[in-house]
């Protein structure tokens, strides 16, 4: 949409193919690119593709031969007002108010809150506000921006991924997918509402600084990790149970994400947020904290793998596909395992009657990318690390090379996965480890199914019983760490 915008301002008509149950997806993602009125046909999503082509293609000629019309020439980015108090009465009235729902037709056909995520809130006050407003340095009314230099992808309100761009300190934050700014004490409402403590507020601040995009059309999944000693400080739960309810501290800040979306981003299901089936993830919102003191020698925090000292504070906001999996192995087949090299994890791994340390990753690695490509999240307990730095694996990025090797696999078979066929430009571009033209590659070439080895992550955290969870994605770059000791 962005070069359609570039064109339809340059006076050139274009014509968007689209699905019919995502119009009104594609005219506010016009409306934040400044064309309002651009032109669009639908396709099928069942019909054979020549008889698809052929159902529209006349209507498409003349959409691109057609002038401008004097309306479609208006551009401008829609920016409504943002009133700073969205309701005045009392509190059972404001109670009601911020429980609205509105209906949503096709493709969702239900009804959908207008300011929650369809729990109940903390009615934002005056007085609430003012004193979650405590837990900053910063003026109510200064504008959420970066506070550090960062590169970060630019999405569009479908979720699509753009081109990599470059922030800079002051920058204003454009919260996804309507690019709307806000100011802190927006996002100190927002805090309020999702029940959190003027402490809390610092890592809500420094989330927001992501701009809280949501994703579409499949199951994408928001999440947070915080790194550093403000875990700590604020009680954050790093340990058993960390993705479960409980706690005080984990429960509102990630919800807060999820709040933040809708009511500073302008994200509705149905509308400009399609996630086909969604994730447990953004019910009530996820955020955690990592176990720094549960770190094996030499294996850096989220913190220092990003930059930053040990002793500094930052959260890892994360937008991935989907949830993986957890609970490969049986407690105490793991243990007899590691042990004694006992069970079916030996003898898959052939090292039956051999005490550990062994290499559990070996495991899963020949799963990990069997449905898809990209980065993979793990979050693994202590003492399944320590087994990992005892194999041999003296830092995490050790691992990351180690899991790099294994995500290659033949171009014949590469060419047989969905992704692909839009990741190399239709198999037009060059491909990255040869330097060559995809079509210039013999079928038993072996291509990387993750771009960089840091596209894969570890987070050291949970309890004692031995699990490990794969969460889809992570991107080397462009880094998705802010800093919370900025937003104190």
């Amino acid at each position: 949409m962005p070069y359609v915008a570039e064109l339809e301002k340059a006076g050139i008509p274009t014509v968007t193919i689209d699905l019919a149950d995502q119009d009104e997806m594609l005219k506010q993602t016009a409306l934040t690119n400044g064309v309002p009125n651009v032109r669009f046909i639908h396709a099928s999503r069942t019909l054979p593709g020549p008889e698809d082509v052929s159902s529209f293609a006349q209507e498409m000629l003349d959409a691109l031969t057609r002038p401008l019309t004097k309306k479609e020439k208006d551009v401008g980015r829609y920016e409504p007002p943002q009133p700073r108090v969205l309701f005045e009465g009392t509190l059972d009235e404001a109670e009601t108010f911020y429980q609205q729902t509105r209906h949503i037709p096709a493709p969702l056909n239900a009804p959908i809150s207008i300011y929650t995520d369809g729990l109940p809130i903390r009615v934002p006050t005056e007085e609430r506000v003012k004193e979650m407003l405590k837990g900053t340095s910063h003026r109510p009314d200064e504008i959420i921006s970066y506070q550090a230099d960062a590169t970060t992808f630019q999405s569009d309100i479908t979720g699509t991924v753009g081109l990599k761009v470059q922030r800079q300190v002051g920058d204003p934050v454009f919260f996804q997918p309507m690019m709307w700014t806000a100011t802190v004490e927006k996002v100190a409402t927002i805090a309020v509402m999702a029940g959190c403590k003027p402490e809390h507020l610092p890592v809500v601040l420094a989330i927001a600084e992501s701009a809280c995009p949501t994703g579409t059309t499949v199951a994408w999944s928001q999440w947070a990790c915080v790194s550093g000693p403000y875990a700590k400080e604020i009680g954050m739960n790093s340990g058993i149970g960390l993705l479960d309810p409980g706690s005080p501290a984990n429960m509102p800040i990630g919800r807060a994400y999820q709040l933040m979306a809708i009511n500073l981003g302008g994200a509705v299901p149905g509308i400009n947020r399609m996630n086909s089936i969604g994730s447990p993830f953004n019910s009530g919102g996820t955020c955690f904290a990592e176990n720094a003191d549960g770190l094996p020698p030499g294996w850096k925090g989220l913190n220092e793998e990003y930059g930053y000292r040990k002793d500094q504070s930052v959260v890892m906001v994360m937008n991935g596909s989907s949830l993986l999996g957890a609970g490969q192995f049986s407690p105490g087949g793991y243990r007899a395992f590691q042990k004694s090299g006992h069970g079916g994890l030996a003898r898959r791994l052939d090292v039956k009657g051999t005490p550990g340390p062994h290499n559990w990753l070996e495991y899963l690695s020949s799963s990990l990318w069997a449905g898809r490509e990209g980065g993979v999240t793990f979050i693994m307990v202590p003492e399944m690390a320590r087994h990992l730095y005892d194999y041999g694996f003296k830092s995490k990025e050790d691992i990351y090379r180690w899991l790099y090797d294994k995500a290659f696999e033949s171009l014949g078979d590469f060419r047989n996965r969905s992704w692909p066929d839009l990741n190399t430009n239709g198999w037009m571009g060059i491909e990255k480890t040869s330097g060559k033209h995809w079509k210039e590659l013999p079928d038993d070439y072996r291509v990387p199914l993750i771009g960089d080895p840091f596209d894969n992550c570890i987070i050291v955290a949970g309890g004692d019983e031995e699990v490990c969870t794969q969460i889809a994605g992570r991107h080397a770059s462009p880094s998705p760490v802010y800093s919370i000791d900025a937003w104190r």
